[in-house]
C-alpha cells in the first residue's frame, strides 16, 4: 500500500508518545495531538502538528488514532464516555493502542470499538525513548491482517520492525513476554557488573568482549555503559515496567505458565520502586544488586 498522507490523531505526548508524533510529521502526515500537561502539545505545534484542548476535538476528524497512554485504566478513560474516541471517532477509522496493558482488557475494549464501527489493533512498541525518537521501534501488532494493512505506512513512519502477530489481545501478549525478557536481562546485567567491580576487572573492557559473544544483547549495549556511570535517566522507568511485570505475572497465573525467574524479576522490580527509585531507568536495578551485596557506587 502507498505511504499516503493521512490525518493521523495521537493521544498522549509523553516520552514515548511525542517523539512518535514529530516521527509521523516528518513522515509527511497530518498529526493532531492531545495531552494533559499543555507543554507537550505546544513541542508538538513547534515541530509542525496541531494541538487539541481533548480526546474528542483531537479524534473528530482523524483516519487513524494512535493511543499512548500508561495504563489500562487510561485507555479505558481516553476511549469510554462522551468526550472518549468511541463517540466522537468516524465511522472506519482505525484506532491502534501503542500502550502496554493486559490482554484480556485489549480484547474487550476491541470489541467495544468494533461496536462503535471502529477498527480496533493493539500494537504496543519496544525500544524506548531512544527507539521512539530515532523511528526504529518495534512494534507487535494485534487485530485483523486487513486492519493492519492499511496502517502498516503509518506504523512504519514510528517503527523499523512492524509485525502482525494474531487477532486482537495478541500485541500485549507478545509485549508482555518482550518486557519479561527485558527485565530479566537487565537484572541479569546489573548483577553481571556488581560482580566485575568486586574483582576490580576493567567493566568497559568486560563488556566490550562480552558484546561480542553470546552474552551479547541490545539490553546490553544500550544499557552497560550508563550503568556503570550510575546514570539512571529514564528511558523507561521503573514504575512502568514494575506495572508491566504485573501484567506479566497474572497471565501466566491466567494461563497456568509457571514463570519462576519472571516472578523473581517482578518481585526486584517491586522491590526498587519501593525504595524511591519509580522515576528512575528500570537499569536502576543496578541500585538493589548493590545494596544487597553491602556495596555502593565507586
Amino acid at each position: 500500500m502507498n505511504a499516503v498522507p493521512r490525518k493521523v490523531a495521537v493521544i498522549g505526548l509523553g516520552i514515548m508518545g511525542l517523539p512518535m508524533a514529530v516521527n509521523l510529521l516528518k513522515a509527511g502526515h497530518q498529526v493532531t495531538g492531545f495531552n494533559r500537561s499543555q507543554g507537550k502539545i505546544d513541542q508538538l505545534v513547534s515541530a509542525g502538528g496541531a494541538g487539541a484542548p481533548g480526546t474528542a476535538e483531537a479524534v473528530k476528524d482523524a483516519d487513524v488514532i494512535i493511543t499512548m497512554v500508561p495504563d489500562s485504566q487510561d485507555v479505558e478513560a481516553v476511549v469510554s464516555g462522551p468526550d472518549g474516541v468511541f463517540a466522537n471517532a468516524q465511522r472506519g477509522a482505525y484506532w491502534v493502542d501503542c500502550s502496554t496493558i493486559r490482554p484480556d482488557v485489549s480484547v474487550q475494549l476491541a470489541a467495544a470499538a468494533q461496536k462503535a464501527g471502529i477498527k480496533a489493533l493493539d500494537a504496543p512498541v519496544s525500544g524506548g525513548e531512544t527507539g521512539a525518537v530515532e523511528g526504529n521501534l518495534s512494534i507487535m501488532v494485534g487485530g485483523e491482517t486487513a486492519d493492519v494493512d492499511a496502517v502498516r505506512p503509518v506504523l512504519e513512519a514510528i517503527g523499523s520492525t512492524v509485525v502482525h502477530v494474531g487477532p486482537s489481545g495478541s500485541g500485549q501478549t507478545v509485549k508482555a513476554t518482550n518486557q519479561l525478557i527485558v527485565a530479566g536481562t537487565i537484572e541479569l546485567l546489573a548483577e553481571a557488573l556488581v560482580f566485575l567491580e568486586a574483582h576490580s576487572v576493567d567493566t568497559q573492557a568486560a563488556i566490550k568482549v562480552l558484546a561480542g559473544g553470546l552474552a551479547g544483547s541490545r539490553v546490553l549495549d544500550r544499557k552497560a555503559t550508563s550503568m556503570i556511570a550510575r546514570k539512571f535517566e529514564p528511558g523507561f522507568r521503573v514504575d512502568l515496567h514494575h506495572k508491566d511485570l504485573g501484567i506479566v505475572t497474572a497471565a501466566a497465573r491466567e494461563a497456568g505458565v509457571a514463570i519462576p525467574l519472571g516472578a523473581m524479576a517482578a518481585q526486584l522490580m517491586g522491590a526498587v520502586r519501593a525504595q524511591g527509585h519509580g522515576s528512575l531507568d528500570h537499569s536502576a536495578l543496578m541500585l538493589l544488586v548493590e545494596g544487597l551485596s553491602g556495596r555502593s557506587a565507586g
